[in-house]
């Protein structure tokens, strides 16, 4: 069974330069079913459902996530990004970056890519 979903165009899901793996912006999307979530919080653990999946393909998980950058569909979802983010990281958190984006892919709510350090030290 696949746990990443399928891209949507003509990009890697990810890439590796140096000590960093770079992920592409991952959809909210079920690699099952190839379907989007429905609502906000199911489509945002999603996305880092799918960021964390990518990452364990490389024996690593979101703690080796230094850097993120969030697209929401709207920013009033912005305080409840912040919630389900401190369910899923840890101080210190990642440097983060979050848009508000006039559309996405799908119609999502939101996309989320990441950096990740291979190791401890860079």
């Amino acid at each position: 069974m696949n746990t990443i979903p399928k891209r949507v165009g003509p990009y890697s899901i990810y890439t590796i330069e140096g000590n960093i793996l770079y992920t592409s912006g991952q959809l909210p999307i079920c690699p099952e079913s190839d379907t989007l979530e429905t609502g906000f919080e199911a489509q945002c653990r999603r996305a880092f459902s799918n960021i964390a999946n990518v990452l364990k393909s490389e024996d690593l998980s979101l703690d080796a996530i230094f850097k993120l950058t969030i697209y929401l569909a709207d920013l009033a979802h912005f305080d409840e990004l912040n919630r389900i983010m401190e369910t899923l990281f840890e101080e210190p958190y990642p440097i983060r970056t979050a848009y508000q984006v006039a559309s996405l892919p799908r119609n999502a709510l939101i996309e989320v890519e990441a950096m990740a350090r291979l190791t401890k030290t860079l």
